[in-house]
């Protein structure tokens, strides 16, 4: 659904959107993925990248959003409320669903086109993710209320990790995460690029998950209460400092994984986006910068979830597409992109060029005061 912003916009906020989507889109489509810069690859397991920041922040300017509609929430009787978080859920959870299952047809074995099988299609993502955080956190706000939210968190990071540690080893293929994902759906419906069946972004990941969505509510709900003050930059530093503290200290015993998205994991990816909150309000908001540099990841920020949608469309359809021997994505790298520079950089240029690309359609639909809401 298209339609022109009518709400006051916190510009600052749609930096930060925009900005952690503009790195997902880089860090997801490097021109050959065995040539890539370290700081852009995940962890093979245990450990941290600056990569592996990149989707928690995303999760965290959900909630940044969630601040502000939920309040609307609140008008509606309860019966609206699960209705409209159950269609935005599901059609987030469907849309990236669907994205895995295009084009939906190909050929067999034979030549004989056909619908692809869903027997084989997988059903986590990051857009599935996306949607259940987004669904038990909105509805922990309005049916348990700020205190509620306020036990979920401080419950979910040690109940997670009393299953990691009573149900599976720390191995990839022993896990409780996958062990679950394995009995409910089925390997056949998993992410096997790892070697083997083994999803990063498994079902059971949803609990601490949702963790970084609320830390992202109550950052954006005190900067609406308290506003652009120094008050409010102190207080979001003061939790900040204090999450990466107790996460340095969580990390001796559990350490940070992204792809099982440990409860230190969750800790300091949201200590750190409470740090660069901040320095986004103080740049954006209290130095008025938002007419210069800032407007390039507002563009990225009020179409946010579309635009990221688009670039993984994108990435499908290149792939999916052969320009003799070799398909449309791999042929536009080595024919534009490889000759110009060392392979790293090559690779770095090709995303960075990717990532224009998906700015220039957003920037038509703000010129054009369209703003999608998926």
């Amino acid at each position: 659904m298209a339609k022109p912003a009518g709400a006051r916009r916190y510009p600052s906020l749609d930096v930060l959107r925009g900005l952690t989507v503009a790195l997902m889109i880089i860090v997801n489509t490097p021109g050959d993925w065995n040539t890539v810069y370290a700081p852009l690859l995940h962890a093979q397991w245990h450990g941290f990248t600056p990569t592996d920041w990149v989707f928690p922040t995303f999760l965290f300017v959900v909630g940044n959003a969630l601040s502000f509609a939920l309040p609307k929430y609140a008008q509606l009787g309860s019966g609206a409320v699960l209705a409209k978080v159950g269609k935005r859920s599901a059609m987030i959870f469907v849309l990236g669903f669907l994205l895995f299952w295009f084009p939906f047809v190909a050929p067999d074995s034979t030549g004989h086109w056909g619908v692809i099988p869903l027997s084989g299609t997988r059903i986590p993502g990051v857009l599935q993710r996306i949607a259940l955080c987004f669904a038990l956190a909105s509805l922990l706000l309005h049916f348990a209320k700020e205190a509620g939210a306020w036990l979920y968190c401080a419950l979910a990071l040690p109940a997670y990790w009393a299953i990691l540690v009573l149900a599976g080893d720390w191995t990839m293929a022993g896990n409780a995460a996958v062990k679950f994902d394995l009995w409910l759906l089925g390997e056949r419906h998993l992410y096997h690029g790892e070697g083997i069946p083994f999803d990063p972004e498994g079902l059971l990941g949803t609990i601490p998950a949702t963790v970084n969505v609320m830390a992202g509510y109550f950052a954006g709900r005190l900067f609406v209460a308290k506003g652009a003050t120094w008050e409010t930059l102190a207080r979001l530093m003061l939790a900040g400092v204090a999450c990466i503290a107790v996460a340095l200290c969580w990390d001796r015993v559990l350490p940070f994984n992204k792809k099982l998205w440990t409860p230190s994991y969750a800790l300091l990816t949201v200590g750190l986006d409470l740090l660069v909150l901040p320095l986004m309000i103080y740049l954006v908001e209290m130095r008025g910068a938002a007419a210069r540099w800032t407007y390039f990841f507002e563009v990225f920020g009020k179409n946010t979830l579309f635009i990221y949608l688009l670039s993984e469309l994108a990435v499908v359809v290149l792939v999916r597409t052969h320009v003799g021997a070799q398909d449309a994505y791999a042929w536009l790298y080595s024919v534009a992109f490889q000759p110009l520079a060392p392979p790293k950089l090559a690779s770095l240029l090709f995303a960075v060029a990717f990532m224009l690309a998906c700015w220039l359609a957003g920037y038509v639909l703000d010129r054009r005061n369209i703003y999608i809401k998926v």
